[in-house]
């Protein structure tokens, strides 16, 4: 039988390429990276300022987009760090430990993020469906308790995947083409059977996504029914428009995070840069934009950091 050095321990750390095929390159891709990265902390940082600040936005909607943001710099900064040692300073090398933890937070926080959408959706059905109703049914109590329970979900639904792989077997200096520690790039350079890591994670996937997808759509299939209702063409774009921002929103993150997922696990045609620099950008667009988009669409919020940046 063939002899494996094996272990488990930090002693013998993950190495993280970075982009394999263009590491001639890394400099110049970390510029972009950076750049998005400094935007999205920026961005995000300030609309937890304005919202913290001003007691007028301390409702339920602003709430959501505090939550939002908070999943938006956890996503990135997860990444982007790492991602920035690799590319700079050619620090490569991970401990096991450290690869689970950043496996971990990732996971987490992306399906944390998820339930975050999926609340802003349920926000919006309430409304426009049952507007009188809506200081009753959505208070800022119930919005903390619902992130509280999305939270809880991230945790239950991701803790098992770097449980099971640390008990798996590794080679001596496994190699991840990647910048970052994906569940399914770690699984592929175990030396032992990770069916069920593979399994496991696939259909975490595809339930959790599935299901928030689900409860997406039947919130918008109801508000597109109660908008149809309304006689006034004015009152029906002013309806949807109150939609438009979360619809961006989650046609970037919905779409970047299935073309990644669905890439690393059936895409073997693709290229691997692209690939990496693609899930790279899930976690870099998303929250360089969604305060630009939340920003340019609502009004108040808007106002408040004109109020904010002419002051300064």
């Amino acid at each position: 039988m063939a002899a494996f050095n094996l272990t488990t321990s930090d002693t013998s750390p993950f190495i993280l390429m970075g982009i394999p095929g263009l590491e001639a390159a890394h400099i110049w891709i970390s510029i972009p990276f950076s750049i998005f990265y400094i935007i999205g902390l920026f961005g995000n940082f300030m609309l937890l300022f304005i919202v913290g600040k001003e007691q007028t936005l301390h409702r339920p909607m602003y709430l959501l987009l505090c939550l939002l943001a908070l999943t938006d710099i956890g996503t990135s900064t997860s990444v982007v760090p790492k991602a920035l040692c690799i590319f700079w300073f050619n620090l490569k090398g991970i401990t096991v430990g450290g690869c689970l933890t950043q496996m971990f937070f990732l996971h987490s926080v992306s399906i944390m993020q998820s339930a975050v959408l999926v609340t802003m959706a349920f926000d919006r059905y309430v409304a426009i469906c049952t507007p009188l109703r809506y200081a009753t049914i959505l208070t800022n109590a119930r919005i903390v308790k619902l992130g509280l329970v999305g939270l809880i979900r991230a945790v239950l639904f991701i803790l098992p995947l770097p449980l099971l792989l640390s008990r798996q077997p590794f080679c001596d200096n496994p190699i991840i083409p990647h910048t970052y520690c994906e569940h399914i790039a770690v699984a592929k350079i175990s030396c032992g059977d990770t069916l069920v890591n593979r399994t496991y994670g696939l259909v975490v996937a595809f339930v959790v996504i599935g299901l928030d997808l689900t409860l997406v759509a039947l919130s918008y299939s109801l508000i597109i029914r109660a908008i149809l209702r309304i006689s006034s063409k004015k009152s029906c774009l002013k309806a949807l428009n109150t939609c438009t921002a979360h619809i961006c929103v989650m046609m970037t993150s919905f779409t970047l995070f299935f073309f990644s997922t669905l890439t690393h696990r059936f895409g073997q045609s693709i290229t691997p840069h692209v690939h990496i620099i693609l899930a790279n950008l899930f976690f870099l667009i998303p929250p360089m934009i969604n305060p630009i988009i939340y920003g340019v669409k609502t009004k108040e919020l808007r106002d408040k950091v004109v109020k904010y940046t002419c002051r300064r």
